[in-house]
């Protein structure tokens, strides 16, 4: 018996990976490649800009940090292809899901963890405290959010491979908020500051001064509350999916149209908007089903008249 056991064994180490997916593993090697940059783009500083080679002229000017946030909205397109890829050509796989997964670690954990603590560094740097004690102290818990947001995108992935079904009924929904929108969080916010205060400023500098507060203050508290979001298990919907399949209302249609037009006419503020509606969304739909189904059985419990 022993010896059936060890040959078993070996069998199963032997085992190699001989066909893959070429298509979708190359978009979702993209969505990785996206989080690498984001990195590389993110640790050079708000200060160096970019200004692309095809436009010399004009005001195109982009810097480094609003650029890694790009990069990362750049990954969550790709994230997204490469399911519908993998669908439409009909080669869903384990060794893609696992890729997917990986990728989504450097873009949607490590990446917006990383902008975020450059950010608030920079921050740091312009911004001096009174008391040296509480400005370290301040320091290390942005750090330890950094850890944290970073730890519950892990944690969140890995529990996605153990609970997620390869029919479609898993890709309606989802347990827990997404690390796609968690990072959108943490990235509109940052090309918020750095793309639209500007435009806020040359109108009004009392508002900027207020907007560029909440904004900077409000990026490690929006962090942590993306983060530990992850690993709750509060239902969110997958949009994409919902929107794509089947046909949908006229509201619903207007919806959409209302949403393509602010992105044209701000995407960042479009950004903003739009990931913190969905993180409220999830919240606020748990709590009234939280409190119908408290109220149901309290119903069942005691009916009336009894």
């Amino acid at each position: 018996m022993n010896e059936q056991k060890v040959n078993q064994s070996t069998k199963r180490k032997r085992r190699r990976l001989k066909y893959i997916a070429v298509l979708p593993s190359i978009v979702t090697l993209m969505n990785g490649l996206c989080g690498f940059s984001a990195i590389v783009f993110a640790s050079r500083g708000p200060d160096a800009v970019w200004r692309p080679n095809l436009f010399p002229r004009g005001n195109t000017a982009v810097s480094f940090f609003a650029l890694a946030g790009y990069m990362i909205f750049l990954g969550m397109i790709a994230d997204v292809l490469d399911g519908h890829v993998a669908r439409i050509s009909k080669s869903t796989s384990g060794f893609g899901a696992q890729l997917d997964s990986l990728c989504d670690v450097i873009s949607f954990g490590v990446a917006p963890a990383f902008l975020m603590l450059q950010v608030m560094e920079v921050h740091f740097r312009h911004y001096q405290f009174d008391n040296s004690w509480l400005g370290m102290i301040f320091g290390r818990a942005v750090f330890l959010i950094a850890i944290i947001y970073a730890m519950c995108a892990v944690i969140r992935l890995a529990r996605f491979n153990v609970e997620n079904k390869e029919d479609d009924s898993s890709h309606t929904s989802f347990v827990g908020l997404p690390s796609p929108p968690a990072a959108g969080l943490i990235v509109s916010m940052v090309i918020f500051r750095q793309d639209f205060l500007p435009k806020i400023a040359a109108w009004s500098g009392e508002i900027y001064r207020v907007v560029e507060s909440i904004s900077i203050w409000g990026l490690p508290i929006v962090a942590l509350i993306a983060g530990l979001l992850m690993v709750t298990r509060i239902p969110y919907p997958h949009v994409v999916n919902r929107l794509l399949r089947g046909k949908k209302s006229f509201f619903t249609f207007l919806l959409v149209l209302f949403v393509l037009l602010l992105m044209i006419w701000s995407i960042q503020l479009a950004m903003v908007l739009g990931f913190c509606i969905f993180m409220l969304f999830g919240i606020i739909h748990w709590l009234v089903s939280l409190l119908f189904f408290r109220q149901k059985k309290e119903a069942r419990i005691n009916p009336a008249g009894s």
